[in-house]
């Protein structure tokens, strides 16, 4: 199977909101990014749950429609591990109403985002057992399948850079996701699959294989941005797609090659770049380098 060619439109960009979260440095408002998304016909964006509740759910819902606009993802849902059962049971409670939302604005996939050892990201470990922590995961994610599925919401584990294991997600590799997705949904009814991000994944010599694994019907997402040399910081410094150091083509081709014809969902966190420009002139770029770079 050929690639698509990306060169001649933008037809399958998507924009994950985060990436003009802010302009010039401010903070711009769901409801501006989708009337500026629409301007420049991008068909389909990926919002975020605080960007979302900020503007008002049902408002938002209503400008994605009447703009026509497709989902490619919702982000996010996860954060499943906690310290006691009360824990637990809240971020259960969170993601069924994730879920919903994801429903309500006929989101492709809701993302999943799965945490790790809790406490750890407001600068406190409660514990060091990332097995426990990888146990509460795939409990979280096996008790919202049933919830999701009956509302016919697919979940996309996403698994992020090891650099992040100890605090936003301790499924780090596509085989790690994928184990997941094979424990929990053995028939592979689609409900659940994984959202596969250059930027966490690029590195992994497994990544082809595990790939060819998940098949069409698991790869629910597709997320491009770029890894820069040197990087500034960990979360906050991704590059524009052509700026660094990831073969994007290749990896894309080999989504492809496994039927994957969805969006790719441009995402980028840049607090000292792209956040600091114009979001006009980088939803421009995001349609330049989505024609050239990926």
């Amino acid at each position: 199977m050929s690639m698509r060619d990306f060169s001649q439109d933008h037809r399958w960009l998507s924009i994950n909101t985060a990436t003009v979260r802010k302009s010039r440095g401010v903070d711009l408002p769901l409801p501006d990014i989708i009337e500026a998304c629409a301007r420049r016909g991008i068909r389909a964006i990926s919002p975020w749950r605080d960007q979302v509740a900020a503007a008002g759910l049902d408002a938002i819902s209503k400008l994605v429609k009447t703009h026509g606009l497709e989902l490619s993802g919702y982000c996010r849902g996860g954060m499943f591990t906690a310290v006691d059962d009360t824990g637990l049971k809240a971020a259960h409670a969170d993601n069924r109403r994730a879920v919903d939302e994801a429903c309500e604005l006929g989101a492709r996939c809701l993302v999943l985002v799965v945490g790790a050892l809790p406490g750890a990201l407001a600068g406190q470990a409660a514990h060091k057992d990332i097995a426990l922590s990888r146990n509460q995961v795939s409990d979280g994610i096996g008790a919202l399948l049933d919830y999701a599925g009956s509302c016919g919401m697919p979940l996309a584990i996403e698994p992020l850079h090891p650099m992040y294991a100890a605090d936003r997600a301790c499924i780090n590799t596509m085989e790690q996701a994928l184990d997941v997705c094979d424990e929990l949904d053995p028939t592979q009814s689609e409900a659940l699959g994984v959202a596969l991000d250059v930027y966490h994944c690029w590195w992994d010599p497994k990544l082809q294989q595990q790939i060819a694994r998940a098949g069409k019907a698991r790869l629910l997402a597709f997320h491009v941005c770029d890894w820069l040399t040197p990087t500034t910081d960990l979360l906050n410094d991704r590059g524009m797609m052509g700026d660094g150091v990831i073969d994007i083509p290749r990896i894309r081709g080999w989504v492809e090659a496994q039927g994957f014809a969805g969006y790719s969902e441009v995402e980028i966190f840049s607090t000292g770049n792209w956040w600091q420009r114009d979001a006009g002139d980088v939803l421009n770029t995001c349609i330049a380098r989505h024609k050239s770079a990926v």
